[in-house]
Parts: structure tokens; sequence; C-alpha cells
């Protein structure tokens, strides 16, 4: 019946995982946010299919060891140092800002210094899950805030880890619990560590090397997750939380040979056990607390986030992040993280958080994540309007004619601008985007501000007197529209233009341009044709089998081209070239067949002999 039970449990996590997981996904309020609001409608406040959280929430808890034993083989003590000024100088300097207030706040309401100091710190720390996933959603990784924000979600990932530690030492149990004085304790962790530490760096990679040599995943899967369970279970006997354990561990093996194989096997342990553990969190989440308490917890909840969104917007610079790019910066790190849940987790077994405040500051942490989509909506809402209120007035261009305009200088068209100038030519550059613009102009590049659909800024960059035009902007109405301003008011203006898909492509050939290049056909027949030599066909083989392939797949979608409007004859024409490219397959197979046309595959057969020969 036990067992039953257990299945029953079992399934309702992974049918709640299943279903709104990709609800929050789709709704782009991330997987952790998704997790949570899980364990909230299946635990106790919500349909009541799960009660007991304790029982899961032990268990849950060891997917974030093994969180951090992975977080810890990413911090290669190397690039840590190479990357030391943004990490540690912003990171701490984001700390310093983001938990001074909030210690005082703690104060205010009546907590002891202990408990303050830990709940401000915890509460100081970002969720790097959301973050990260939010950053690459919106493709500013590479931006300057992208960049800074890293930097500092990595110093708090490290500052994370001493926090947990500390938190026990805090506690006013830890001598009787421990049994002797606090010094005791302190040495015994300190023991702990340093066994931690030799065992990663002279035991453990003889063993990954002997236990890889029997050649035998599973048993390489069973020796890494032993190694974390052992150290993790080493920590909690003398005292300290088992994450800190695992972390130093993965430090120790950053550099190792085996950091990816290590990784590749715990990551689907770490990721089932993590999305429990958020479910765990999201069932123990009093929302009775909203009902018996909602000016403290409304009112910690807009400390939380409004401290951390003001303090970061004020010292953006200070950061290297630009002024204008400051709300945004703000918003990304204005929520608390998932390492408070944990942090709160160790401090409820301390006794250090009195009465139900781990209770309380649980479910300002679930909510302050849950603001995080919301803040950027707005973000996003607020940049809008400004730009459209007080848009910035496109840049004054110079007279000197160019004779070629390129619109947007993203990756695609940079590649073209680098390309002309290395030949010689010059190119006024038109982009809409202000970073992009303040980066390129100390290289020396003519880039100038302006949207590229504006008829009066096409007349300034000079189209009535320049021989081409490349479109090369990301989205594929503003490519069209500028396309339809250009044929309609510069006829005589070469159009050059990226087509994103066959769709693009087409519409591209509906309005007359002719020079059109697909962003991902060449690169794909490029690849193709190395594929080829590969295997030893010749390279002129290669390229004739290519510029065969080309013309067809071109030749096929301009025979479709005019019968756009006929669904049937459309799908008749596609299933024939589909029919002719199978019947030109079928020749060529034929042809190679012959024994004069397959030197490539008797060169390969030589090739292999004269190998085993040599062996």
């Amino acid at each position: 019946m036990a067992e039953h039970g257990l299945l029953v449990d079992a399934f309702v996590y992974l049918a709640a995982t299943v279903i709104f997981v990709p609800i929050a996904s789709r709704l782009k309020l991330g997987s952790v946010l998704g997790y949570l609001v899980a364990g909230c409608i299946i635990g106790p406040w919500g349909i009541k299919l799960v009660e007991n959280v304790e029982s899961i929430m032990h268990f849950a808890e060891f997917g974030v060891v093994l969180m951090l034993f992975v977080i810890g083989l990413e911090l290669d003590p190397r690039r840590l140092w190479a990357m030391r000024r943004a990490v540690f100088g912003g990171g701490g300097l984001q700390l310093l800002l983001s938990s001074v207030p909030l210690f005082g706040v703690a104060m205010l309401l009546g907590l002891h210094w202990q408990a303050a100091l830990v709940a401000s710190l915890s509460l100081a720390l970002s969720s790097t899950a959301i973050v990260v996933q939010t950053m690459n959603e919106r493709n500013i990784q590479a931006t300057p805030v992208g960049r800074t924000t890293f930097s500092i979600l990595l110093f708090q990932d490290i500052a994370a880890i001493p926090l947990i530690g500390l938190v026990p030492l805090l506690s006013d149990q830890a001598s009787s619990e421990s049994g002797g004085p606090v010094w005791l304790s302190a040495l015994k962790i300190i023991a702990a560590i340093a066994a931690v530490v030799v065992v990663g760096l002279y035991a453990t990679r003889p063993t990954l090397r002997f236990v890889a040599k029997i050649d035998s995943r599973e048993l390489f899967t069973a020796f890494t997750l032993m190694l974390v369970v052992g150290i993790a279970l080493l920590m909690s006997f003398v005292g300290v939380s088992m994450a800190l354990g695992a972390f130093l561990a993965g430090v120790l093996l950053a550099s190792s040979e085996y950091k990816h194989a290590l990784e590749t096997d715990i990551e689907p342990f770490k990721g089932l056990l993590m999305g429990l553990f958020f479910i765990a969190v999201g069932m123990s989440i009093n929302f009775g607390l909203l009902s018996t308490a909602p000016l403290l917890v409304l009112g910690l909840l807009a400390a939380v986030v409004g401290f951390k969104l003001v303090m970061l917007r004020l010292f953006a610079p200070l950061f290297g992040v630009s002024k204008v790019q400051g709300i945004l910066f703000g918003s990304l790190l204005s929520q608390a993280g998932e390492f408070a849940f944990v942090v709160f987790g160790v401090a409820r077994e301390a006794r250090i958080l009195p009465g139900n405040w781990d209770a309380i500051l649980t479910l300002v942490v679930a909510l302050s994540m849950a603001t995080t989509p919301l803040l950027l909506v707005l973000h996003d809402f607020l940049a809008a309007r400004k730009t459209t209120a007080s848009k910035r007035e496109a840049d004054v261009i110079d007279s000197e004619l160019a004779p070629v305009i390129i619109a947007g200088f993203g990756r695609f068209g940079q590649i073209i601008g680098r390309l002309l100038f290395a030949s010689g030519l010059t190119a006024t550059v038109l982009d809409h985007d202000p970073d992009q613009i303040e980066l390129l102009k100390p290289f020396g590049f003519r880039v100038f501000y302006g949207d590229a659909t504006r008829l009066d800024l096409l007349h300034s960059a000079g189209a009535g007197r320049a021989r081409a035009i490349v479109v090369a902007v990301d989205g594929v109405d503003e490519c069209l529209e500028i396309v339809d301003i250009v044929r309609a008011n510069f006829p005589a203006l070469t159009i050059v233009a990226r087509a994103r898909n066959v769709t693009h492509y087409i519409e591209l050939r509906k309005r007359g341009v002719t020079i059109i290049e697909r962003e991902t056909f060449e690169a794909a027949l490029a690849l193709g044709r190395k594929t080829l030599e590969s295997l030893g066909v010749s390279p002129y083989e290669v390229k004739e089998r290519s510029d065969r392939f080309r013309r067809h797949n071109i030749a096929m979608l301009e025979a479709i081209l005019p019968h756009m409007a006929d669904a049937s004859k459309r799908v008749s024409l596609a299933r024939q070239a589909r029919e002719e490219l199978e019947e030109q397959f079928r020749r060529e197979q034929q042809l190679l067949a012959r024994p004069e046309s397959a030197g490539w595959r008797l060169d390969l057969d030589d090739a292999d002999d004269s190998e085993e020969a040599a062996e």
C-alpha cells in the first residue's frame, strides 16, 4: 500500500511538472516559477493532492546539492581570476547595496541581528535560473547588461556557499547541539573541508581514471553520485550544509579532464531533483499568511523588489551599465533567488528565524520571483512609449557619398560591411540600436542612428545617388517595408536583401528583388560540401553536386512563385519538384555505382587498408 502511495505521489509530481512548467515557459515566466506554481496547486494550500511536504523536502534537497556540484564544476579558478574585477567587484558591490537597506528593514521589524543578517543577505541574492533564462529569451547575454548581470550572478552563486555554511555558526544552539564549544565545531568544519580538498586533489582524479578505463558509463555515473553523496554526508556529519562540500568538490574538479563527463552524468538527476525541490517549496508556501499578515508580506515584498530595483538603477554606471539600460538591469536582478529557499531551510533547522518568519520570507521570495516577468513587461511598455513620444532624432549624415547603404548592422550586416570596407569601399550604415552604434564607433565604422523605414532618412543617406542598398535588418516585416519604400522612391537603386526563410524569400521575389540570400541556405550548402569532401569525394564533384542542388532548389521556388495564390497548384509543383529531386538522386546513385565513377570510394577503402597495415 505504501508502495502504491509512493507511485501515486510520483505520478502527481510528474503530471504537475508536465502541465505547469510548459505553461509558465510559454508565458515567459520561467521554469522555476512553473515548478513553484505546480507545488502551490497540488499542495496543502491548493487541491491537496499531496499534504506531507516534509517527507519529500528532505529527498528533494539533494537536488540543490547536485546543483551546487555542477556550479562548482563551471567555476574554473583560472577563469574566475580572469573575470575577478567584474565578478568580485561588481558582485560584491551589488550584494552590499542590496543587503544593507534590507538589514535595516529586518532590524526595524524586530529581528535580532543574526536573523536580520541571514534574511538580508539571502534576499539580496537573485535567481540565477530565472535571470539566465530571461536573458537567453531576450538574446542579451552578449550585451553590456547581459555580461554584467551574468558576472553578478556568478558572484552570488559563490557567495551563497559561505552563507549556507555560516548559518549554523550564527545559531545560539550551535554549542549545545554539537556537544562542545563553538571553536570545536569550527575545527571539525575546517578538518572536513581539508579532507574534501585532499580527496578532490589527490584521490578523485586517479579513481576517475581507473573507473573510466573500465568503459562502463553506468559505473562512471554510479561513482559520480557516490562521490557527491559521500562528500555531502561528510559535511552534514560535522554540522555544515551538504551543499558546501558538493560545491568545493565541483571547484576542485573544474579543471579536470573529466569535468564534462561528470557534468553530463549529473545533469539529468540534478534537473529532476531541482524541479522536485521547487515543487516541494511551492507546496510549503503558507498562503494563509496573505490573509493573516497581508501588510507585512506585501510590505516586505515591496521592500525587497523596490530597494534592489532602485539601487541597481541609481548605481548602474558603477557596474558599467548605461543609465538608459539601468531599469532593465534592475528589473533582471530585482527578485530574490532559489538559494534563499535553501538558506531559510538551514536557518529553520538552526532555529535562527523565530516564529513563522521562515514561512513569511519563503512566501516573499516566491512572490518576488513572480514580479520579474511583470516588471520586464512594464519595462518594455515604458521603453516603447518613451521611444514613440520622444524618439531620438536620427543622426546627421555627412555629405560624403557612399556607393552602398547597409540597413541593419547586426551579425549578418556586419559581415557584409566588413567585406566592403576591406575591399576599400565605403558604406553608409543605418541601425536603430544605440548600444550597437556606440560599440562600433571606436572602430571607425560610419554607423548612424536611424530607422531605415523612414523615407527622409533614406534621402539623407544618399539613396538617390547610391548604387545599392543592402537590407539586412532582423525583422521580416521591417525588411519588406524598406523594400517597398525603396522600390517606390528609388527605382534605380539595386536592392540586395537577406531572407530569413523561404516565405520571406518568396515575398521579396514578389516585390521584384532578384539579389537575395537566404541566411542559412549557403552556410548549409558549404557545410554539406565539406562533409562530402571529408568522405573522400573529389572537390570538383562536390562543387558540381552543390551547384546542381542549388539550381534545383531555386528553380523550384521560382516555379512555385506565380502560383502562390493557388494552394492546390503550389502543392502539386512542390510534389513534382520532390519527385524530380528523387529521380536525380537515383541517377547519381546509379552513376556512382559504376567502377569508373567510384574512385573516391576505392580510395577510402585503400586508406583503410593502409591504416590496418600500419597497425
